[in-house]
Formats: C-alpha cells, sequence, structure tokens
C-alpha cells in the first residue's frame, strides 16, 4: 500500500528514490541496508521518504521523515537540542500523547524536565557504583555460563539462555526489583518490544505494548511503595527519596522512567551480547586475536562488536524551528531520523568501515548516541556486563559457536530473536 503524501511533500521536495519507509528495506540484511546508506551518504546525508509503510497509529498528518545518515550530521542533531527536541517521541511514527510519557520517558523529555530526572538517576550510573556493581556482574555471569556448560548436549538458544538473562539480572539488582519478579519484568519488556517492531503473535501492537506498559507501570508504583518504607541501596529508593528544589519526583514519573529503563537496559545489551557471539563465529581470526591476550583486547573489542552490530539502529528528533542540516531545508516540526547503523559505517570517520576489527581505535560508534543530553545513561554499565561475560563464556567454553540467527524486523532494534548455539560442554570441575 502506498504511503499518503501532501501536496508540499509531493511539490516542493518529492521523496527520495531509496525508500527507507518500506517493510520490505527492513526485511533485507543488515549488510543490504548498508548498500542503500552508503549512496546516501556519499549523494544525499540528508533526504526526504515517505512515512513507514506499515505504522501501529495512523495519521493523515505525517507527510514524512528526514533521514540523516552521516556520522557528522547524527552528531549534530544528537548535541543541537536546541534545535532538534525528543517531546514529540523518538519514533518514526507520533503515537499518542498518552503513551509518548508511558513507554519513552526520559527518551523523549527535553530539558528543564528532562535535565531534571537525568539527574536523580544518574547517581546509579557512576564509576562507583558500577565498582561497587563489579562483583554481582561476575557473580551472575559466572552463574549464568555454569548452566550453560552444564547441559549435556552442548547445545542452546544463546539469546534466550544467556544474552538476555545477565542483562536482565544486572538491571533487576540496579533498580531493586526482587527475585521472583524479575521474569514476569523481563516478559513484560518482550511483549512491549515484539508488538513495537511489528511481530505478530496474537492482539493489535497498541494493545500489546498498552498492556506490557501497564504490567511494568503496576511493579514499578508497588516497589516505590515498598522503598518508600523499606529503603534499601538500589535505584528505586535513590527516586523515592530524592529532591530537587524541594521537589520530589511524581508517582506517574518513577514509573515511566522504571519502564523505560528496563525496556532499554535489558534489550540493547542482550542485542550487543548476541551480534558479539554472532560475529565471533563469522569471524575466527577475529576470535583467535582477541583469544591471544583477552585481558588487554577486551576493551576495544567491546567497543568494535557494539559499533558493527548497532544494537539501536534509529532515533528520531524533531525540528524545533527551521534549520539547515547537510544542505538541506528543513521546517519546524518535520521528523527527523538518526540512523545510527549508517553513521557507523561512515568511512569519513571509520577506515574500512565494512571490516570488523576488534582492535580498532579510535572507535566513536553511535551505539550509545552521538552525545549531548541524551547520551545513553548505562553506557558503562552494558560495556561491563560484555567484558564480564565474554571472558566467563570464552574462557569457560572456548569453542562455543553460534548457528543460523533469526533477526528481528523492524526500524529500531537490530534484533537476534534466535541464536541456536553449540559447545563442549564443561560441567563444574571439569573446565
Amino acid at each position: 500500500m502506498d504511503a499518503p503524501t501532501s501536496p508540499r511533500a509531493a511539490s516542493e521536495r518529492p521523496y527520495d528514490p531509496i525508500d527507507l519507509s518500506s517493510r520490505a528495506f527492513w526485511e533485507r540484511t543488515a549488510e543490504e541496508r548498508d548498500a542503500s546508506y552508503a549512496v546516501l551518504r556519499a549523494e544525499r546525508p540528508v533526504s526526504w521518504h515517505p512515512p513507514l509503510e506499515e505504522r501501529m497509529f495512523p495519521d493523515p498528518d505525517d507527510s514524512g521523515f528526514w533521514a540523516v545518515v552521516r556520522h557528522e550530521d547524527i552528531v549534530t542533531v544528537s548535541r543541537r537540542h536546541d534545535l532538534f527536541v525528543s517531546g514529540a517521541g523518538v519514533l518514526f511514527e507520533n503515537i499518542p500523547e498518552e503513551l509518548v510519557d508511558g513507554s519513552q520517558s526520559l527518551l523523549s523529555m527535553d530539558p528543564p524536565r528532562h535535565t531534571r530526572i537525568r539527574r536523580l538517576a544518574s547517581g546509579a550510573f557512576t564509576w562507583r557504583q558500577l565498582t561497587r556493581m563489579g562483583q554481582r556482574i561476575s557473580s551472575h555471569a559466572r552463574r549464568i555460563v555454569d548452566d550453560l556448560a552444564a547441559r549435556p548436549d552442548g547445545r542452546a538458544e544463546f539469546v534466550a539462555d544467556c544474552a538476555a538473562l545477565l542483562p536482565m539480572r544486572v538491571i533487576s539488582d540496579v533498580v531493586g526489583i526482587p527475585h521472583d519478579q524479575q521474569e514476569a519484568m523481563a516478559a513484560s519488556v518482550a511483549e512491549g518490544l515484539s508488538a513495537a517492531e511489528g511481530t505478530p503473535d496474537g492482539g493489535t501492537p497498541a494493545e500489546r505494548i498498552v498492556e506490557g506498559n501497564r504490567a511494568l507501570r503496576r511493579m514499578a508504583l508497588e516497589l516505590a511503595g515498598r522503598r518508600r518504607e523499606r529503603p534499601a541501596d538500589d535505584l528505586m529508593t535513590s527516586l523515592v527519596q530524592a529532591e530537587i528544589d524541594g521537589e520530589r519526583l511524581t508517582d506517574d514519573e518513577i514509573a515511566d522512567f522504571f519502564l523505560v529503563l528496563c525496556i532499554a537496559g535489558n534489550d540493547s545489551t542482550t542485542q550487543a551480547i548476541a551480534h558479539g557471539l554472532r560475529l565471533l563465529t563469522a569471524l575466527p581470526a577475529q576470535r583467535a586475536w582477541l583469544l591471544a591476550d583477552f585481558d588487554a583486547r577486551i576493551d576495544t573489542a567491546v567497543e568494535e562488536i557494539l559499533r558493527y552490530g548497532t544494537p539501536v539502529m534509529t532515533f528520531r528528533r524533531t525540528a524545533a524551528t527551521d534549520t539547515t542540516l547537510g544542505g538541506r531545508d528543513i521546517a519546524a516540526g518535520d521528523k527527523v531520523v538518526m540512523f545510527y547503523a549508517s553513521g557507523n559505517r561512515d568511512a569519513a570517520v571509520f577506515p574500512r568501515p565494512d571490516r570488523y576489527d576488534l582492535g580498532r581505535a579510535p572507535n566513536p560508534h553511535l551505539a550509545f548516541g552521538g552525545g549531548g543530553a541524551h547520551f545513553c545513561l548505562a553506557a558503562q554499565l552494558a560495556r561491563a556486563q560484555l567484558r564480564v561475560l565474554f571472558r566467563e563464556l570464552l574462557g569457560r567454553l572456548p569453542d562455543i559457536e553460534a548457528g543460523e540467527p533469526r533477526f528481528l524486523t523492524g526500524t529500531a532494534i537490530h534484533g537476534v530473536t534466535r541464536l541456536p548455539c553449540r559447545f563442549t560442554p564443561s560441567p563444574q570441575g571439569t573446565a
């Protein structure tokens, strides 16, 4: 079905011949999409495209979006929050106002509100706190790999049995989610993400997102109530106790932040881990290079896994005023979508960008955004999880290999939904 057009879109700014809005484009492989991005980076780094072909929320006033594919321009959009705002949402399509805060929270805020809430939450992600978390991350990773290694047939589904478990347990520790509620939290996150990416699994996408969000909000409010009565050493306690200029966060603000942290803190790290094993399997020479001196090389390896896999592929901003970007005139109210997967292949920044090079340095990738006010709050926590898990995984199961992946079809997450793996079993005491 053809996307609706407006007279202005058709006459004043024709849509680009490379259509980034069709389902067919997003069903292509990452390598095929990269080929289209390369053309746009070279010839039309800021280009105009029709609305998404498949949308959860029809909007007759939606005339399209600007695609920003060059590293330099993505950084500009990210850092100029005075020109490009987040308050209208971070997805390609406009979603109902009542869902923006509830599903995107901190992601869809602008200063000064964004500054206030981010300042409250940032205390959970300082170097001091990450150092304190280090032992718990290691303990979680060790138990996860122990369970994997003990499988007598040496086979597992890597996403569900390993990659998804560490982020879920770590974020639960950070926030303070009780052990008996962690599986429910993960299920609600998975439900909302699969619906948002168009995975057919019963019910309309909007209904499934709303239901998943409601479940997470109920969990947040119950936990907030407990922490007001019985404080603990976790982020939820910090959120319910914190004051800025004599004001405390409202229950809605706490629930919204809880929701986005559970989603962002779980899925993007899960995907980075899955892409890491997939790429280490596909490129054995890079794997051998890493294992030859793991401790000295894992830091640059993690950065390259993040760059090459780019778990979060796109984020949107909205032009706050008429401006110019990449030689194109952008009108106030226009949607501006940053294509991180393209920026991470920009040859002007990354020599031989299509080469997977675990020793690449410097590596100013955009896996955590392009900087500015919305730079990923939990970036260092994600990096720590990747370092620790791959140390445990490759140390205990050095021959682990990924099978054929199944990818998610969607515009936001470069998602691996299934990744079979095989290895030589190594029960405890025989490693």
